[in-house]
């Protein structure tokens, strides 16, 4: 499962990079591109964006503060993977979709000071992100499902246990 996780990861931060490549080389020359409307109703648009700030554009132009948020976050999410790892496979999956967008944001950080994004919600107007932040955003709705509804339920396993082996002895 390990090796499964890391591979994961690199696929998830490769294809974060490619997609980026495309909207550098391909779609800043033309700033938006149409992606997917049904007639004239848009769904989602091409648009290339360069964001030097966080969700939103907030703290634009805070470059290392949000490099060094974004590592300490990499870095504590791969600590708790680590000591979280045999206790869900959702968890790991959650754990690992975290870790690999923020590496393929971190990294737009390091080589140009701000985040390509592409992926505009037109349909009511959203945000624009690209696949790390989706990556991020997956992992944000997995972990809530995780923590509402198996986490609480792997507790009582536990406690019932630990009872049980209590009463045995």
């Amino acid at each position: 499962m390990a090796i499964l996780l890391v591979l994961m990861a690199a696929a998830l931060v490769g294809a974060d990079q490619l997609v980026k490549y495309w909207a550098i080389h391909e779609l800043k020359p033309v700033g938006t591109k149409e992606f997917i409307h049904f007639g004239d109703f848009k769904i989602i648009d091409l648009t290339y964006l360069e964001n030097d700030g966080a969700i939103f554009g907030s703290m634009s132009g805070q470059r290392w503060f949000l490099v060094g948020f974004t590592s300490l976050v990499v870095i504590g999410g791969i600590i708790l993977l680590f000591k979280v790892f045999r206790r869900s496979k959702l968890l790991n999956i959650a754990l690992t979709l975290f870790i690999a967008g923020g590496i393929g944001n971190l990294i737009d950080r390091f080589r140009f000071s701000y985040v390509v994004d592409m992926f505009e919600v037109k349909l009511f107007h959203f945000a624009i992100f690209n696949v790390a932040d989706i990556c991020v955003t997956v992992a944000f709705v997995l972990l809530l499902i995780y923590g509402i509804f198996i986490d609480p339920k792997i507790e009582k396993a536990k406690k019932a246990e630990t009872e049980k082996a209590a009463e045995n002895e």
